[in-house]
């Protein structure tokens, strides 16, 4: 069977396509990025970053570009495709994205590095180096790790509870302006109304998730998965019985845990003892 003829010669990935687009319609009418934020009274550096595919943006920005450009339903539809794509993931992460992006709450606890959802780029990338990503690889998954982000993002974004083990905010980045960083965004995001951010001191001793990072996910049919991890591998787990027993050993661990507000304090205390240049 001969190959498919590309007719356009524009990217056959969804997230790639949506940037593209959106740079070919403003440049076509002649708008520069400043332009085109005063227009639609959004800051320009978030076309920016939709149209470089660093981030989607939310669906009213999108909506809003439809009608500015005269392309009803069109960038919508693209935006829908890019978000539900999950291609842009290392394969054996796809399934739970997958369910990710439905789930209607989340809870994680993290043994040693922060999640993927309260990352910011120089720490993505530093992790993802660490496990042997190199160049454009590199890249793609830095981009695909910090638009996940997304999820947490808008009115309908679900509750998220992450408990990180002290050892997390123990182990800097190699670039102590990267590492202020993100404590400092870390800092802030545990602020949100649906984001839950506990620390869980050394102190606490040994537990049921001594050596484990796992996520919970509640589906919209109310079922339940979990998710664990370690440096090389992770597995997904559907069984009620298994999924019962990491919930009880994390219920053990959020009530050692110190509160949200405690933890937020004990996070911007790590912040004044980083070093920072003069």
């Amino acid at each position: 069977m001969p190959q498919r003829r590309i007719v356009t010669g524009r990217s056959q990935e969804p997230r790639q396509r949506f940037a593209e687009e959106l740079r070919q319609l403003r440049t076509s009418r002649g708008d520069s990025l400043r332009q085109l934020g005063e227009r639609m009274g959004w800051d320009w550096s978030l076309f920016g970053k939709m149209e470089k595919g660093d981030t989607l943006g939310g669906p009213e920005v999108v909506q809003a570009l439809d009608q500015y450009y005269g392309t009803p339903g069109l960038l919508l539809a693209l935006w829908e495709l890019a978000a539900g794509d999950h291609t842009q993931f290392r394969e054996r992460y796809r399934r739970y994205m997958a369910l990710e992006a439905e789930a209607v709450s989340l809870w994680h606890f993290a043994v040693s590095v922060l999640p993927g959802l309260l990352q910011t780029p120089g720490y993505a990338r530093e992790v993802l180096a660490a496990g042997g990503s190199r160049g454009a690889e590199l890249e793609q998954q830095i981009k695909a790790r910090i638009g996940r982000q997304e999820l947490l993002d808008g009115e309908a974004s679900p509750p998220f509870r992450t408990i990180l083990a002290e050892a997390v905010l123990r182990t800097p980045l190699q670039d102590e302006g990267e590492w202020r960083a993100q404590l400092a965004c870390l800092a802030e995001v545990a602020e949100r109304e649906n984001v839950t951010v506990q620390v869980l001191p050394q102190r606490a001793g040994v537990h049921g998730l001594v050596a484990t990072d796992v996520w919970f996910l509640r589906l919209t049919d109310g079922r339940p998965v979990a998710y664990t991890e370690n440096a090389h591998e992770g597995e997904l787990i559907e069984e009620n019985t298994r999924i019962e027993r990491l919930q009880r050993a994390y219920d053990v661990v959020r009530d050692k845990a110190m509160s949200p507000a405690e933890s937020r304090k004990f996070i911007l205390r790590m912040l004044e003892e980083s070093p920072c240049d003069p």
